[in-house]
């Protein structure tokens, strides 16, 4: 009889189940159990290797009893916990968070003062530059190292703009495969003059032609008093330059305009600022629904199946540290009705949890399809089989020396428990997390149950440091206060209704925020920075460097640990050291990008 090849993986299983006690005969002769003295001494054991089944086992119970799937937080996305066990870890969450928040909430009251006493003292804002006197000299304590080099100064080229989709926020552009259709039309005559003798057609056709659509923020409720757009941009790969560069802006409200280079100044460095904003939006609740959401629901999965005892629940324990405070805190503080997000976005509260509704299923919650290379080849920026290559993917240069380093800890790491690959069939208690995560915490896109791969349990645990320690800090922790969210360019705001016409504008400054206005903004967005995390060992450097952590472990997970902490202080070290080319020019953008410094971001979902 033959059998569909999709039945496989349940064959396996049932043939691995039904032989368990002739396989566990023949560890035994095998002199993989009992333990040796060296692995019962350990704090972290397999269950196969557990002296103390029974009471493991009643501890998974007590688990299951107690850690309980509520209701979703900050819109429909993942299961928030609950339960007997589950309300105590939620409430000793905030506590450290709030603790770990007091400092930074404290100076950024003090230097707040400080910033609109200095620009009161000047003037206040009468133009462009005078939003350099709320940065310069300020937020010392908080924002040590100020706004990123060329952030003030060079945000007016068009280069700058472009390639803040590949650093700054890298997770919603897509290239346009010459068999889509195009979403709309732009006047030849203008491509043209971009790209002599070339139009939008042939830039399409040859893989040339990107799109980052926000044009679902059309319908988001917004802030009274506020105003909004719901950009859609065309970015192209010059031909000649190899550059990647902006083509057009549409607006997608009021009278959606479609904005070029060639507009006046003023109008299409407003249509870059309109993108902006919708693209900031995007960033912080994107990142929620993507790392804090979809990590929630993959641990809440452990805490049911996995006991304390087992290395996957301690790598786990790690790296979800105080995870689940931030959603109820954001609840409480930041998107409660007039809370801080109301009061510098245009887009609502209601808006962020519709937001969080709608992408989670669609993009930010599938675990297995925002693996970093395999997310980025979807969309056509690395590896792309029908158009040239990009010159330059900030994200990806920094981005893939952290995660081949991530993978090979954690690699070793599961090495040094599973000296045999078949290990993982006898694994119970992983072979429940792997069914858990899918079937009971509602992980999207987890791999399915039986797990049969070595790799794909490797995987599984990069992604969700990468999660954690990557991710979320390349559109969250101090990005916003030092690239995605700088005045004038990165309002969160318009505070005049958008343009009906072209050429009408006669000063941006009616549509950008007031001192007051400002102020809160990056007030908020530099509550998001842990500055004070390069003096500790809260940061990425030190994610699996923690004497708890280690103690659990082998000579083998520290000579690891100690490999990855010294190449994340080697990755560091580059990326701090970055500059200007004699092009003025770093990664091939005007602004020196160094959001993944990993001294300086956190190994955790901080914010």
């Amino acid at each position: 009889m033959r059998f569909p090849a999709s039945w496989l993986p349940l064959i396996i299983w049932t043939t691995v189940i039904s032989a368990l006690p002739r396989v566990r005969l023949f560890i035994d002769q095998q002199r993989l159990s009992p333990p040796t003295a060296k692995e019962s001494q350990r704090k972290y054991v397999l269950p196969v290797f557990d002296p103390n089944p029974s009471d493991r086992a009643d501890e998974i119970k007590r688990n299951r009893k107690g850690y309980l799937y509520g209701a979703s937080l900050i819109g429909n996305t993942s299961y928030f916990p609950t339960g007997v066990l589950g309300d105590p870890m939620v409430k000793e969450h905030v506590d450290l968070w709030y603790a770990d928040a007091a400092w930074v909430s404290q100076k950024v009251a003090e230097e707040y003062q400080s910033a609109a006493t200095t620009a009161a003292s000047h003037g206040g804002l009468r133009n462009l530059s005078s939003f350099d006197l709320l940065y310069d000299g300020q937020w010392e304590a908080t924002l040590p190292y100020g706004p990123a080099l060329g952030a003030q100064t060079n945000y007016t080229q068009d280069l700058f703009f472009s390639m803040e989709r590949l650093s700054v926020n890298p997770y919603v552009v897509k290239r346009l495969h010459p068999n889509q259709e195009l979403p709309f039309e732009v006047d030849n005559t203008i491509v043209a003059r971009l790209v002599p003798g070339w139009n939008l057609e042939t830039l399409h056709a040859s893989g040339r032609l990107f799109l980052a659509d926000h044009s679902y923020q059309a319908k988001y409720p917004k802030v009274d008093g506020k105003f909004s757009s719901a950009c859609s941009a065309y970015f192209y790969i010059h031909p000649a330059s190899r550059e990647f560069l902006p083509l057009a802006i549409k607006t997608n409200v009021g009278s959606n305009l479609i904005y070029t280079p060639f507009d006046e100044a003023d109008d299409w460095l407003l249509a870059k600022m309109m993108f902006n904003m919708n693209d900031l939006f995007h960033g912080q609740i994107f990142h929620l629904a993507n790392s804090h959401a979809v990590m929630e629901a993959v641990y809440q999965a452990a805490l049911r199946t996995l006991s304390a005892a087992h290395p996957i629940r301690a790598f786990l324990d790690r790296i979800m540290y105080q995870a689940f405070a931030i959603r109820p805190v954001g609840e409480d503080v930041l998107f409660n009705p007039g809370g801080f997000f109301d009061q510098s976005f245009a887009l609502s509260n209601e808006a962020v949890r519709q937001f969080a509704t709608e992408h989670y299923p669609l993009s930010a919650g599938p675990f297995q399809s925002n693996y970093f290379h395999q997310d980025l080849i979807a969309r056509g920026l690395m590896n792309c089989t029908y158009g040239p290559a990009l010159a330059s993917v900030p994200f990806y240069d920094d981005g893939n020396a952290i995660v081949s380093s991530l993978r090979r800890f954690t690699d070793a790491y599961l090495r040094a428990y599973y000296p045999r690959g078949n290990l993982i069939f006898l694994d119970t208690e992983l072979q429940n997390w792997i069914s858990e995560a899918a079937n009971g915490a509602k992980v999207l896109d987890f791999p399915p149950s039986p797990l049969v791969s070595w790799d794909v349990l490797v995987s599984i645990l990069t992604h969700a440091a990468f999660l954690t320690g990557v991710s979320h800090h390349a559109l969250n922790s101090g990005t916003p206060a030092s690239t995605s969210g700088v005045l004038p360019f990165h309002p969160a705001a318009l505070y005049a209704p958008l343009p009906t016409t072209k050429g009408s504008i006669t000063s941006l400054m009616p549509f950008l925020p007031n001192m007051t206005d400002s102020l809160n903004q990056i007030a908020l967005l530099i509550r998001f920075n842990r500055p004070k995390l390069e003096d500790s060992d809260g940061n990425l450097v030190h994610m699996f460097s923690s004497s708890k952590f280690l103690a659990g472990g082998c000579s083998a997970i520290n000579r690891a640990a100690k490999l990855f902490q010294a190449e994340m202080l080697d990755i560091s070290g580059r990326i701090q050291s970055k500059t200007f080319d004699h092009n003025g020019l770093a990664q091939g953008m005007p602004f020196v990008w160094r959001s993944l410094d990993p001294s300086k971001i956190p190994f955790f979902l901080s914010v």
